[in-house]
């Protein structure tokens, strides 16, 4: 079973502490990966907002928010100017890349596209992504292949833009295997790769879950697989930083199961694009997470009632 990991990598800590250590890690284990980056400014200080959403406060009070991104990251924006993190950890990127892992675009400035994107325009949504896609040529000198959206967010606009930019693929939806997306009756030319298994942020805290027994609790989840396999989601600010012993659990427990750990390229690679379903897009909570996310909806079928506009 191919089993892809997407790492999403949100802030200069994260890029700078804990992208090193997971290329690390992942060479110890034979395992490929592609690694989502944030290119802009590190605001991560601005998310206080989110505390008037329902299911934050929970969520932060489980996973131990300070704990794992520290005081100085959460003053970033706020008290503290916001680093420029492709201008600061270039170089750490482009190690990445040359470590033969697979490098595209999660977005420019993650905390503002997470909680404006929902209702933005298309002039915002474009301008954006425009500051993401030409920071990423100025740092690896060639175009993303592959986009990631921050904390699963997106809309119509984001949505076509995937295609208009020709994204070979891209992984910013929840979900149960790849498919096209259609959104509001539009189909999108560009095949998304969902994360199929829960976080670890989703799962500690819950359900008796703590750091050291969440890893059997995902092993346990990946034998229930689809046939086309998984992609798992991992943050460089967990996997790579405090929760790196639950990931190196994880890789061993992986390989010993016969799971083949590839990048969203290599996991692309073994699908037949053609034959990918299309599937509506929605917006929806999941457990564990506060707020909604973009998710694979229902299984368009040729002889099914039309969609609504």
């Amino acid at each position: 079973m191919k089993l892809a990991l997407k790492i999403d990598v949100d802030t200069y800590r994260g890029t700078r502490d804990g992208v090193p250590r997971l290329i690390e890690m992942l060479q110890r284990h034979g395992a490929g990966a592609t690694f989502l980056f944030s290119l802009g400014p590190d605001h991560t200080g601005r998310a206080i907002k989110r505390a008037f959403r329902p299911g934050f406060l929970t969520k932060v009070s489980r996973t131990s928010v300070l704990e794992h991104y520290g005081i100085v990251t959460l003053l970033y924006g706020t008290l503290l100017p916001g680093p420029d993190i492709g201008k600061l950890c270039a170089d750490i990127m482009r190690s990445a890349r040359d470590a033969a892992f697979e490098v595209g675009i999660h977005t420019w400035d993650h905390v503002r596209w997470q909680d404006h994107v929902a209702t933005a325009d298309a002039a915002w949504t474009a301008r954006e992504i425009q500051l993401a896609c030409e920071r990423f040529e100025e740092i690896f000198g060639a175009r993303a292949r592959v986009h990631g959206a921050a904390g699963w967010q997106m809309n119509r606009h984001a949505y076509r833009l995937t295609q208009r930019l020709g994204f070979d693929y891209c992984s910013d939806t929840r979900g149960k295997c790849p498919f096209i997306p259609i959104h509001n009756a539009e189909i999108i030319a560009c095949p998304q790769l969902p994360t199929t298994l829960p976080t670890l942020d989703e799962l500690i805290g819950a359900d008796g879950l703590t750091p050291e027994n969440v890893a059997d609790r995902v092993l346990q989840l990946t034998r229930q697989a689809p046939s086309t396999g998984h992609v798992y989601t991992l943050h460089a600010e967990l996997e790579g930083m405090k929760l790196a012993p639950v990931f190196e659990r994880l890789l061993a427990g992986w390989r010993a199961a016969g799971c083949e750990l590839v990048s969203l390229h290599d996991y692309f690679a073994s699908l037949e694009p053609g034959t990918l379903p299309r599937h509506v897009v929605t917006a929806a909570g999941i457990p564990g997470r506060s707020g909604t996310l973009a998710l694979q909806g229902r299984e368009f079928l040729a002889d099914a009632a039309p969609l609504p506009a």
